[in-house]
């Protein structure tokens, strides 16, 4: 089975966040991923992360005002030198957390413009990231969301990704494939991790409808967990879910997967 991380930012938040770091390696896991790392000092985070064994997976970059319903700001044309400024915090605080690859969210279309602007700022904000956090050492990928849970976001199926991808030309641009986004936007997600799995370099979940735990919505996970092996994806997989009542009494489906053996790739693998 996969190597599974948990979502700082949707599990555990029955506690403070630096508390959650704890709680996910009692409840086996042996990753974490979140959001955002930067209303905290990077020293804490890490000492968390050292404290309980865990490896730090994955973190967004700064995507504007997310309390004022910003979702990313890359594809905002009156907003790049924001993002590159946001480029160099997110390297500062990978470097201190050990952390391999950042996730670049692309916004929410600016009202307004052609779409060929907002292409072409987001291929060159990506084209910057892409360049700058590889002289780092880590891997940006971008990730489809869809358009119920999130109106208006420009980056949303996989073909307009790989397009993207293709157009600004970098070996160290990748896609992040949330399989609830892309259940939603497309399904067909065995045949689509399979065909561009060269290209997928994070992988989260949550079931559909709902954005609750697997086992509560229509995805086969037991069978998609297996196909991920047998393809030969080698990453992490992100439990960026919502639980259905607490954290604790919806990790059963991941009990239920080191109950059959699973865990001979880690705490919660």
């Amino acid at each position: 089975m996969p190597r599974f991380a948990a979502n700082l930012s949707m599990l555990f938040t029955e506690q403070d966040f630096l508390a959650r770091f704890k709680a996910a390696a009692d409840a086996g896991f042996s990753g974490v991923e979140y959001l955002f790392p930067y209303d905290f000092n990077s020293a804490e985070i890490k000492a968390q992360l050292q404290a309980h064994g865990l490896t730090q997976v994955l973190f967004n970059l700064p995507a504007g005002d997310w309390a004022k319903g910003e979702r990313g700001i890359a594809c905002h044309p009156d907003r790049v030198e924001e993002f590159r400024a946001g480029v160099d915090l997110a390297i500062a605080y990978a470097q201190v957390l050990g952390n391999t690859q950042i996730n670049c969210l692309a916004g929410i279309r600016p009202q307004g413009l052609d779409c060929a602007t907002v292409k072409d700022t987001f291929v060159t904000n990506l084209r910057y990231a892409a360049e700058k956090l590889h002289a780092a050492g880590i891997r940006l990928v971008m990730e489809m969301i869809n358009t119920l849970d999130i109106p208006g976001f420009y980056l949303t199926t996989t073909a307009q990704a790989l397009a993207i991808q293709a157009e600004v030309g970098s070996a160290n641009l990748f896609l992040q494939y949330d399989i609830y986004h892309m259940q939603i936007m497309e399904g067909d997600l065995a045949r689509t991790l399979q065909a561009h799995l060269p290209q997928i370099n994070h992988v989260q979940l949550a079931d559909n409808p709902g954005r609750h735990e697997p086992g509560t919505g229509e995805i086969n996970y037991r069978f998609l967990f297996e196909h991920l092996d047998k393809i030969g994806y080698q990453g992490w997989v992100g439990c960026e879910y919502k639980p259905l009542t607490t954290t604790e009494a919806g990790l059963g489906w991941l009990k239920s997967l080191v109950g059959a053996g699973s865990a001979s790739e880690g705490r919660a693998a």
